[in-house]
């Protein structure tokens, strides 16, 4: 989590695409500082904060700070340091694909956002395929946690909780056919098709069906839909079916540890919460570290996202950052030390 540093000095704005070039030499060959054309787009995409729609006063004041007095950064084991200028990078589509355009917009890659979900996936099959049984175990835990919770549990944070299950596209009349047979002998539609589901699809509950689970763009490209049954502590409260198969598998943490992976670089999340969050106004910004699985050889790359209480309660969208290296590096006056 980064500090705040408290103040009122003020580092000059880094705009100039030349000064980019004259940014301190790393001595980490595969290390590089942005080109000329980089820069300049970089300029085009970026917004000052005060440009930001949803954003309350206390939000947008440290926001501020981080594209005035900058982010520093310093490599864990490197002897490489960086300053960055955090500018917000525009809005995207919130579609539930926002993570890996967000990531694409942050990154200035030359990909479409349904190619870096399938090269996030692949990495984590690679990795998971790789791991010892120990790690797998884990990662099957947190994977269940997410999608197959247990629901005799949880509801001292959760009033909802929900259930993914993958149901084929191939599949979908046939099962529309076991339900109304339900429905013909006087079951209701909403728990026959929790029935027929959780019997039919594929659970979301391991590092086996979390691929297919977060190649899913909703598109008609995809081999399944997202099926999402929710449940209050009384029980079953709606079955989304999502006929028209748009449901996006939303990028979770894992995936942001895959993609940081994938790219040797740590992906930082920025959350700014608002007043409902109870917190200092002069805190509300907070940086939230995901690490790559092995080497990093890469800038870090930073996400924004609106939180609109403590636990990040309606905080479902990403969006770009644009990082400007800062032609000086220096600690001292830097908003955020991460």
């Amino acid at each position: 989590m980064g500090k705040i540093y408290e103040g009122s000095a003020v580092v000059e704005e880094f705009r100039s695409p030349k000064a980019a070039e004259t940014t301190t030499a790393l001595i980490h060959p595969v290390w590089r500082n942005p080109s000329a054309e980089e820069a300049a787009a970089a300029e085009e995409e970026k917004m000052d904060w005060v440009s930001v729609n949803g954003l309350e006063e206390q939000q947008r004041k440290s926001l501020t700070r981080l594209s005035t007095r900058g982010v520093y950064w310093k490599h864990p084991s490197e002897a490489v340091s960086a300053l960055f200028f955090l500018f917000h990078g525009g809005d995207v589509e919130a579609d539930g694909n926002c993570l890996f355009t967000a990531s694409q917009k942050a990154m200035r890659l030359n990909t479409n956002p349904r190619d870096l979900r399938r090269r996030t996936v692949q990495r984590f099959v690679e990795n998971y395929e790789a791991a010892g049984s120990s790690d797998k175990e884990e990662i099957d835990r947190a994977i269940k946690h997410l999608y197959a919770p247990d629901l005799e549990a949880g509801w001292g944070v959760h009033v909802v909780q929900e259930v993914k299950l993958l149901a084929s596209k191939a599949d979908r009349q046939a099962l529309d056919a076991l339900i109304d047979d339900l429905v013909q002998v006087g079951m209701q539609r909403e728990i026959a098709a929790e029935s027929i589901y959780k019997e039919r699809c594929i659970p979301v509950d391991s590092g086996v069906s979390w691929p297919k689970y977060m190649s899913v763009s909703g598109t008609l490209e995809d081999e399944y839909d997202i099926i999402t049954l929710q449940y209050t502590q009384e029980g079953l409260l709606t079955v989304d079916e999502n006929r028209e198969g748009h449901a996006a598998a939303f990028g979770d943490d894992i995936a942001i540890e895959s993609l940081a992976t994938e790219f040797k670089r740590e992906i930082y999340v920025v959350q700014a919460h608002g007043a409902d969050a109870m917190i200092e106004d002069d805190n509300c910004v907070f940086f939230l570290p995901h690490c790559p699985r092995g080497e990093i050889s890469y800038y870090p790359v930073f996400l924004f996202m609106k939180g609109t209480g403590w636990c990040g309660a309606g905080a479902d969208h990403y969006e770009p950052l644009i990082a400007y290296p800062a032609p000086v590096v220096s600690q001292d006056k830097a908003a955020v030390v991460l």
